[in-house]
């Protein structure tokens, strides 16, 4: 049209037109302007009703002010009210509670401010029920002058997405069995309570059900579940409500209580021992009383003091200490005990890089003939580790950490070894003068279903008969549930292995006929032998000893005793009937070479 027009006037032939003239060239441009442009904004006005009828979504048109002036039928499906009940009402009067109003009149500011568009997920009035989730638009439309905005209102439905998004969210950090968050919404809790700036008080305190394995093997998961919620509402009644208590299920039968504020030890204890003693009290199910006990680790310390994985660490290590103690009580943090058992820990994991590298030895103890302290009867085999930076270490200082490391048994392995290289070194030396080798078996080995393949082996091995191995073990072993030991043993004396019992009591002798052990030497061991250890010894002392060894006789069994000090404890003991001990008052012990002097000195008959 523009382009029509320019030429028009352009194409005057070279002659001015008078005003009369061009006067009404140029309102027929005005008319045909006029006409075009209200046949395109027609179509438009009709494009936009009908979509705005049609639309899905909710939409409300509102005057510069903000009040509502139209609103679509969706927009009224979507608040349960029809769309002329929403006509007059301001667009802030929509939000359902004092915060979404705020919401919406900020986001009016916004728009009336120059933004395009203002976007929230809230809450919406809905007639019938209540509240509705909503996604809610604020846009800008032109106004009929220059720089005047009209606000309009689009509102999708968002209820059954946040919905579900809630349920997925608490799902996510909460556990499904008690309803308590779970661990990875603790450690989130643990962690923000531990954040910049933090300056309160924390205690964090871990609980764990003792023998839970018990009820859920012996009455059904079912049964185990319900325990776990009732231990859950027993510590949630407990804990929630002081010190901003926070509860959480870690996994298994473990929980987790976090608190903060000002914090006194006695008052955090005092709590813990509620919990115990509430989840003392039976929960009755299915005609059962059933009473659980816990124990538990307690960490309380500054916020300030130490980082998650620090305070995570120190209430498992008080919680394991709980369990050592006997369980079914609480253990409070201690540094100083800590930086000790670190000491250990830091011991117990360099143990298999020690016996590849050499640092283990044998030590050796001799076992006399009481009668004729000048001959040995035996010669006690055991380990010592050469530690580069402790200096030589004894077998009470690195056999714990072994057997929680799991080292007693490649340890075992090595001890019968290299006992059995120097048995057969021995006799090639001294023949028939040399001892039998006594190798105390720790329970792990004794339980251990190769041990008949791996004595035979290491026999063959070094071309040595039975008779020439004393296997040494105790009631724990033999009444280890694990294994089959009573049947090892068995095999082992019938190779010819001497097997040796250690007792301190008449109950450790009666496993002889009780369980028909092929045991031909018994050692008397601890407070036993340790009675006679004094001037006078008391008389029943005496006679519990006597009882003992009259009991040995009638079994057949050679008697001996360890941790004898001094000669004249080795005295009375040969006069009740022992034929042969060891001890201080024979020797400490001898390492290497000393023991060959040793021998040499004290020959065996």
């Amino acid at each position: 049209m523009a382009r029509r027009w320019a030429a028009t006037l352009a194409d005057t032939k070279g002659v001015t037109l008078p005003p009369e003239e061009l006067e009404p060239l140029l309102l027929e441009v005005a008319h045909d302007a006029v006409d075009q442009a209200g046949s395109k904004h027609d179509g438009a006005l009709l494009r936009f009703t009908a979509l705005y009828a049609a639309s899905p979504m909710g939409i409300a048109l509102a005057d510069p002010d903000g009040d509502i002036v139209e609103a679509n039928l969706a927009l009224g499906q979507l608040l349960g009210c029809s769309p002329e009940r929403l006509r007059g009402r301001h667009i802030t009067d929509l939000g359902s509670t004092d915060h979404d109003v705020s919401r919406l009149e900020a986001g009016l500011e916004k728009v009336r401010a120059g933004r395009e568009r203002y976007q929230e997920r809230m809450l919406l009035d809905h007639a019938e029920d209540g509240q509705l989730w909503a996604d809610v638009t604020l846009a800008r439309l032109p106004g009929d002058r220059p720089g005047s905005v009209y606000p309009v209102l689009m509102v999708s439905d968002a209820n059954e997405l946040h919905l579900l998004q809630e349920r997925l969210l608490h799902q996510n950090v909460h556990d499904p069995l008690t309803g308590l968050p779970n661990a990875s919404s603790f450690t989130t809790k643990l962690e923000a309570a531990l954040g910049a700036g933090a300056r309160d008080d924390i205690a964090l305190i871990y609980l764990d059900v003792d023998g839970f394995k018990v009820i859920n093997d012996g009455l059904g998961a079912g049964v185990g579940d319900q325990v776990l919620r009732g231990v859950a509402n027993k510590l949630s009644a407990v804990f929630t409500g002081h010190h901003d208590g926070f509860v959480a299920r870690l996994s298994g039968d473990g929980f987790a209580v976090l608190l903060r504020g000002e914090l006194a030890a006695t008052e955090v204890v005092e709590l813990v021992e509620r919990a115990l003693e509430d989840l003392n009290e039976p929960i009755y199910l299915g005609g059962h009383g059933i009473g659980v006990s816990a124990s538990a680790g307690i960490v309380v310390r500054a916020a300030v003091e130490g980082g998650a994985a620090e305070l995570l660490r120190a209430a498992e290590i008080a919680l394991h200490r709980a369990k050592e103690a006997g369980k079914a009580q609480w253990m409070l943090f201690d540094p100083e005990l800590d930086a000790r058992d670190r000491g250990r820990y830091q011991l117990g994991a360099v143990i298999a890089g020690a016996l590849e590298n050499g640092e283990f030895s044998l030590v050796y103890q001799p076992t006399v003939k009481l009668a004729r302290p000048d001959e040995l009867a035996a010669v006690n085999a055991g380990l010592r580790w050469n530690h580069p930076e402790k200096g030589e270490l004894d077998s009470d200082e690195f056999y714990p950490l072994a057997q929680t490391t799991g080292m007693t048994v490649p340890l075992g392995r090595w001890l019968l070894a290299e006992s059995l290289a120097a048995t057969a070194r021995w006799r090639t030396r001294f023949g028939e003068a040399a001892p039998d080798v006594c190798v105390r078996l720790p329970t792990r080995l004794a339980i251990d279903p190769d041990l008949v393949l791996l004595v035979k082996e290491q026999l063959d091995k070094h071309q040595l008969p039975a008779q020439a191995l004393r296997l040494c073990t105790d009631r724990d072993s033999v009444l280890d549930p694990r294994g089959e030991v009573l049947d090892s043993f068995a095999v082992l004396a019938d190779l010819g292995a001497q097997l040796v019992l250690t007792i301190s009591g008449s109950a450790d002798l009666e496993l002889i006929p009780q369980h028909r052990l092929p045991v031909r030497h018994v050692i008397l061991s601890g407070p036993v032998v340790d009675a006679l250890d004094t001037p006078e010894p008391t008389e029943a002392a005496i006679r519990h000893l006597t009882q003992l060894i009259t009991r040995a006789r009638e079994l057949n069994l050679r008697i001996g005793a360890e941790g004898v000090r001094t000669h004249e404890q080795a005295a009375r003991l040969r006069q009740l009937g022992v034929v042969a001990a060891r001890g201080p008052f024979v020797s400490d012990s001898a390492t290497g070479d000393e023991v060959d002097e040793l021998i040499a000195r004290h020959p065996g008959s």
